[in-house]
């Protein structure tokens, strides 16, 4: 067992006499040898850090692509991300190392790759037939900017179109340049004297393959022939061209222009539009152009066998609807119909039947890719319904202020929610499955179940189904209904301590088992919910108002209250049990705006549907001018009955079954004469600038008015505000202590204690932990009737930096979960209630069967160090500090390998995880630095070796400190890539293959080769091999095991491959021996015929 420094154990106490020095030294050393009794079975190899899925909807898209045949959805984003979804569950992320905006994307339809074009002139190709997606090869662009690509379908050359105007011409295959380069000024020759502008457009004519379409921005369109070198036919016009598509035809293409018109084109006549619509221009009498409208950014041509072509554009709304929304246009015959779409339009694209363009399209969906959401309209249906999304891509519906991670819940759990939920989906949409339907599931390695959390800005409380890494909503929760809304600004006077987002969520404290929830939100309010699957309406809701002061002396409150004093422990604890405040007054007698809480709830009925239900609301009030601080701490027990939040004012304990309030403390008073600092009294009207903190990590200075922001909004919130002073001894007068940890549990609370009993364990900002017994009556009715009892114990600990988070553990070391109620329906019929009375709360705290003679170990870690005490001696056994010049952001201890540990989150981008009691270190990675407060925020650890934050603010990303689920993501990850026969080319029928009137072909190698074309100049992009397939198959997966996997993966591959090849040739033999056959019958039938009698 490792040796460990007993001196400073105790920080921050002033006088500690040699003696008791010696004693406690003595007292630990038996600690120690009795701690050499745990085992302890995590060891570093149990440990290894790595992300495992993204989740949510791609922040800042940029581009778009499909994969008709493997019905594969790709989204670029300006950060360099690529996400690929295919069925429901099976998704993909990937990142570009550059960070730079991804401005296209191209599949290699039906060959598992993809080519990307970044906004730093590169071009990558990468391999989709591997779970984890990697760069097979890189080109870099040295004197010209990318401005288009285009790649035909089963086509080994990618055209690139440049800032210059003119076009390259890159073999995917090798990633190499062809000396082939169309030049922008042979391409309009004297059509033009001044420069075209950036290629916006490239496509090959659908008949012809040696026809090459070249848009250019000024308006010219040039039909470039491959082979003779030299334009067919140049098409002007006097308006920029934003997007060109072809009819499948090949005789006509349509181009959008910034004036909102189109302009469709007959190839062979280059001298003016066949045909110009303005789709939202006002038609003007006397034959006159429409007024012009915003620009067309892109349309689409395509066609039908059975009926009218569809013309599918965005953008082209006249200038005077100001305020409208960003819309699609399907125009389809003589209809038109303008789809309004929530979010600014980034691309959309039209699905297909058919991957060859020289066939009727026929349309049946489209993809529009919006700056915060994903839309599927069927062009099927009547009215153009869209499809139900199935993609976890709503995590920012209103933004995520706060998130909870719950692993290895009860089975019962997520049917139940997800029961409720089911019945929150919205109707209308379309009938049809989801039409991105591409790759396979992994293999499901975890048996347990997941619960992801998510509290927003608009008060809403969302519950994820996380298991087995992916991600389904189950049940969206409104908190902001209980409360009346305000009409207008005028109406709202008391909200006015928050800028914006008065509902918010800031904490979320929740009981699995129970199923009771806790929250606590940014206007100092706490709604307490029950879980119930009946439907009821609530008469009158129950609401209690809590006065929180922050006063050193007995100052008298405006009303003529005297702050409750603490009792001694002998004392009667009813003298510190205060009755709610009604709202009768909204001021002082000087005019302050006093005992009114933030926000009014509502006062008529409330329906409630089945899922959860309120139990009662907590509102703390203004005090004489000065309003409510934010809430920094929160705990529900469900076995107590009881809830706790905490402030930089003091802390608050509420009985909800009996809807009472039993303690209203500020924080110095939970002290009583053991306060170790020096104070100075302050008014509570004085304003203050919040302490320390995050505030050199945020951009933004904040301000005295800003101390109650939503946490949304740029400037950090209260909650993390805390002091960094090392030195708990000496500090600022300005600041204040907030309660930071609460945890309930049932332990021993004082030294001379023979066995465990309910209490609570408070945590401060400035290193405390102070703990309160709590004496409760008898259950059944009598816990109705008789008050709890709440009374300070005396006993305070002290660590460095505020407190985060305490748990304890039994006499073998394993964790004590706090007692809690199993949920059971609260609407039940009478003689159910009768036996629930006879019930008690069920606690499976193992200390409540442990013999006396058996002792508890507290873990308590802060935002410096973490400590082991033994109980009921209160002995500090083990010592780690965890970091001495950043800060631990997030602490949790979990369990893993059915042992436990501790997991911290620093803020200088470290994760770290600690052997428990002994505090061994066993993982130490550098992560992630602490870039914004979202970050922070979000960051949590749960069990089996889970965690997750929020990385943008539209998706959250998940990883793990498991080595046993590094090791089997590989198999739970989802296959992109599946074998799919590419369809039949469209048949070409007789009389087009007499006369020539069918597709034509191109040997593309002959051109474009280097044979033909020679050698492209060596200074004009430079080609970068990619880290290549191994790299992306590896994972995350090391070790034999991980190498192994990989072995038998390439086999299996290998051999699904040459057992295809081997049918394909047996296939072909067959069909050879067939047509042989044909045409010999053939020969005999006709033998002695002459030509005219055929």
């Amino acid at each position: 067992m490792r040796k460990f420094n007993i001196r400073k154990v105790l920080d921050g106490l002033t006088a500690v006499s040699a003696v008791a020095s010696a004693s406690s030294a003595a007292q630990q050393q038996q600690a120690g040898n009795r701690e050499t009794e745990i085992q302890e079975t995590l060891q570093s190899e149990h440990f290894q850090l790595c992300k495992t899925v993204r989740h949510g909807f791609p922040y800042q898209p940029s581009a778009l692509a499909f994969d008709p045949v493997q019905k594969i959805l790709a989204i670029g984003t300006q950060t360099g991300a690529l996400r690929l979804f295919g069925r429901p569950g099976v998704e993909c992320y990937c990142q570009h190392d550059s960070g730079a905006a991804v401005i296209q994307l191209q599949f290699l339809i039906n060959e598992g790759a993809l080519v990307s074009a970044l906004a730093d002139d590169t071009l990558h190709l990468w391999n989709l037939r591997q779970k984890r997606p990697a760069i097979l090869h890189s080109l870099k662009f040295n004197r010209e900017r990318i401005t288009f690509c285009h790649l035909p379908f089963q086509s080994k050359w990618l055209y690139v179109g440049t800032e210059r105007g003119n076009i390259h011409i890159v073999n995917v295959e090798s990633f190499t340049l062809s000396g082939y380069v169309i030049m922008w000024n042979k391409a309009i020759e004297l059509s033009s004297k001044s420069h075209p502008g950036p290629v916006v457009h490239i496509s090959d004519n659908p008949m012809d393959e040696g026809k090459l379409l070249i848009g250019f921005e000024s308006g010219t369109v040039v039909l470039w022939d491959l082979k003779s070198k030299k334009a067919d036919y140049r098409y002007t016009h006097d308006e920029a061209i934003h997007s060109v598509a072809w009819h499948h035809e090949g005789k006509q293409f349509i181009c959008s222009h910034s004036d909102g018109t189109l302009t469709i084109w007959n190839v062979k006549s280059p001298t003016k539009p066949f045909q110009t619509i303005t789709p939202h221009g006002k038609q003007l009498k006397d034959g006159k152009k429409p007024e012009p409208c915003k620009p067309i950014l892109k349309v689409e041509y395509k066609t039908t066998r059975a009926g009218e072509p569809f013309i599918i554009l965005s953008g082209g709304l006249s200038y005077d609807t100001v305020g409208r929304r960003p819309c699609l246009t399907v125009m389809h015959g003589k209809s038109t119909a303008v789809l309004e779409m929530d979010y600014s339009i980034v691309d959309f694209l039209t699905l297909c039947e058919t991957p060859y363009p020289n066939d009727f399209q026929e349309p049946y969906a489209v993809v529009v890719l919006l700056e915060k959401d994903l839309v599927l309209i069927d062009l099927a249906q009547n009215g153009y319904p869209i499809f139900e999304n199935p993609y976890p891509l709503t995590i920012h519906e209103s933004p995520v202020t706060c998130c909870e991670y719950f692993a290895d819940c009860p089975v019962d759990l997520i049917p139940a929610l997800y029961s409720v939920g089911a019945r929150q989906k919205r109707q209308g949409y379309s009938k049809k499955e989801w039409p991105i339907s591409g790759g396979n599931w992994g293999v499901i390695t975890q048996s347990y179940s997941e619960i992801i959390i998510t509290g927003h800005a608009d008060g809403s409380i969302k519950f994820w189904d996380a298991s087995a890494i992916t991600l389904q909503v189950l049940y969206k929760l409104k908190t902001a209904k209980v409360f009346e809304k305000s009409r207008n600004k005028d109406d709202r006077p008391n909200t006015d301590i928050v800028d914006e987002d008065p509902y918010a969520i800031q904490i979320i404290s929740w009981c699995p088992e129970s199923r009771m929830l806790c929250i606590a939100g940014v206007s100092a309010h706490v709604i307490i919910y029950r879980f119930s699957k009946q439907e009821v309406t609530t008469e009158v809701i129950p609401m209690l108002e809590v006065r929180l002061l922050y006063e050193i002396n007995d100052v008298e409150t405006p009303d003529g209250e005297q702050v409750p004093p603490v009792p001694t422990p002998g004392s009667n604890p009813q003298s510190i049990v205060p009755q709610s405040h009604p709202s009768t007054s909204s001021s002082s007698s000087d005019g302050l705006r006093d005992n009114v809480p933030c926000l009014k709830v509502k006062n008529s009925p409330l329906k409630q549907s089945p899922g959860y239900q309120i139990e009662l609301v907590i509102q703390l009030v203004w005090v004489s001018g000065e309003p409510p601080q934010q809430i920094t701490s929160l705990a529900i027990n469900s076995a107590y009955g009881l809830v706790v939040f905490g402030n930089c004012n003091g802390i608050a304990m509420v009985d909800y079954l009996q809807k009472t309030v039993l303690l209203n403390l500020g924080t110095i008073e939970l002290y009583g004469s053991n306060d170790p600092y020096r104070r100075e009294p302050r008014s509570p009207r004085k304003t203050r600038q919040p302490s320390g903190g995050l505030c050199d990590i945020n951009e933004g200075t904040v301000v005295p008015e800003d101390r109650c922001k939503s946490p949304t909004s740029d400037v950090k919130d209260n909650s993390f505000s805390r002091s960094r002073s090392s030195s708990v001894t000496s500090i600022d007068k300005e600041s204040r202590e907030a309660i930071s940890a609460l945890h309930f549990c049932e332990t021993f609370t004082r030294k001379a204690d023979t066995s465990p009993s309910p209490c609570l364990w408070v945590g401060t900002t400035l290193g405390t932990v102070l703990v309160i017994v709590l004496n409760l009556p008898p259950g059944g009715e009598q816990r109705l009737l008789q008050p709890v009892i709440v009374s300070p114990s005396g006993t305070i600990l002290r660590l460095k930096g505020a407190i985060l988070r305490m748990a304890f553990l039994d006499t073998t070391g394993s964790l004590v979960p706090p007692a809690h109620e199993p949920w059971r329906e609260h609407y039940e019929d009478k003689d159910e209630k009768e036996k629930a009375k006879k019930r008690r709360p069920v606690s499976v705290s193992p200390s409540s069967s442990q013999e006396i003679s058996e002792n508890q170990y507290a873990v308590i870690c802060s935002e410096k160090q973490a400590k082991v005490i033994s109980l009921p001696s209160q002995n500090c056994i083990y010592k780690q500090n965890i970091t001495e010049t950043s800060f631990v952001l997030r602490g949790d201890i979990v369990s893993l390998n059915n042992s436990i540990c501790l997991a911290c989150f620093c803020a200088n981008g470290h994760i770290m995880t600690f052997s428990l009691p002994s505090l061994r270190p066993l993982l130490d990675v550098y992560y992630l630095p602490l870039t914004n407060m979202r970050i922070a925020r979000t960051f949590c650890f749960t069990n089996n070796g889970q965690a997750l934050y929020l990385v943008s603010p539209t998706e959250i990303q998940r990883l793990t400190y498991s080595q046993e689920t590094c090791e089997n993501l590989q198999e739970m990850l989802g296959e992109l890539f599946t074998l799919v026969e590419t369809p039949e080319a469209p048949n070409r029928g007789f009389f087009k293959g007499l006369f020539g009137g069918g597709a034509q072909s191109l040997d593309r190698e002959e051109l474009f080769g280097e044979s033909a074309s020679g050698k492209a100049s060596r200074s004009l992009a430079q080609h970068i091999p990619g880290p290549g397939g191994i790299e992306g198959v590896k994972g995350a997966a090391s070790g034999v095991v991980g190498e192994l996997a990989r072995a038998r993966l390439a086999l299996d591959e290998r051999g699904q491959k040459l057992g295809e090849l081997e049918e394909k040739t047996a296939a072909m033999l067959y069909s050879a021996d067939s047509f042989s056959k044909h045409a010999h019958e053939m020969m005999l039938k006709y033998k002695d015929k002459k030509w005219y009698q055929f």
